[in-house]
């Protein structure tokens, strides 16, 4: 079965793949395959910005979200025509002849990957550029076009380095979907401590973040700033000591969004 693979930590939001997508199928009609993607409303590989803190403590990733090609795929399972099927590859499509536009697919899909075509009246997604598979290329177009190597494709058998330890998309679903993730970021605490008398950062103070039985640490570096990388989504109570100076506390620092505390003064 092919799978796609995504290393987010490769990814410099460069867009290739999203405009490799949209420069194959926007007004190239690939019947029976897909029908013309039209040149504006549809992304059937999106690149999705994720901007986290605010300035000066801000970072930035992309994820691409496409059709997953579920194992157990709920668009196939809504579609009252049989419009949607699988081929031995395990790629879904959706057949142009036989979709009616009645959006059923459209509200069983969890990822938000299917879109209507307001003009042919049928619903569209990703192919995996299987016209092109079909044809003698390796690879769909948006893979093809990742300068960093950031977009994989493949056999799911010959993945498997890759897989195993991997993420889904709404694994909850139990629709087995099969585009594996590595290095989603977690989310941030950060912050800089300094000296308000002397008008210095403060090296070397320590932090730690506390959530449940669990604590993170981490100290301050040369410019004074901390971070805490890579946590869950709760709500963390947060101290900052540092030899001289009175700790400074913060309760209840929710990370259900990447959190900048700014600049935390701490008296001698």
């Amino acid at each position: 079965m092919k799978v796609f693979t995504v290393d987010v930590a490769k990814c410099n939001g460069c867009f290739n793949c999203q405009l490799a997508c949209k420069d194959e199928h926007a007004t190239n009609d690939w019947r029976p395959y897909a029908a013309p993607q039209p040149e504006i409303g549809h992304f059937w590989l999106k690149l999705r910005e994720n901007v986290g803190g605010t300035i000066p403590k801000v970072r930035i990733h992309y994820v691409a979200e496409l059709c997953n090609h579920c194992e157990n795929a709920a668009c196939a399972g809504a579609c009252p025509n049989g419009a949607i099927y699988r081929r031995d590859d395990g790629l879904w499509l959706i057949e142009p002849e036989k979709c009616v536009g009645c959006g059923k697919c459209r509200e069983a899909c969890p990822y938000g990957a299917i879109y209507y075509n307001d003009e042919l009246n049928i619903c569209q997604k990703c192919t995996g550029c299987a016209h092109l598979l079909d044809n003698g290329y390796a690879l769909p177009r948006c893979v093809e076009a990742c300068p960093t190597d950031a977009l994989g494709f493949g056999e799911e058998s010959e993945l498997q380095d890759f897989i195993v330890g991997a993420t889904v998309r709404e694994p909850e679903s139990g629709l087995k979907p099969r585009v594996y993730y590595r290095n989603i970021p977690g989310k941030f605490i950060a912050g800089t401590v300094y000296d308000p008398i002397e008008k210095e950062v403060v090296i070397g103070a320590k932090a730690r973040a506390t959530i449940g039985g669990k604590t993170y640490h981490t100290v301050t570096d040369e410019y004074g700033d901390f971070w805490f990388n890579d946590l869950p989504v709760g709500k963390f109570d947060v101290v900052i000591e540092a030899a001289g100076f009175a700790p400074r506390r913060f309760e209840g620092v929710d990370t259900s969004v990447d959190v900048n505390l700014g600049d935390i003064a701490v008296d001698k």
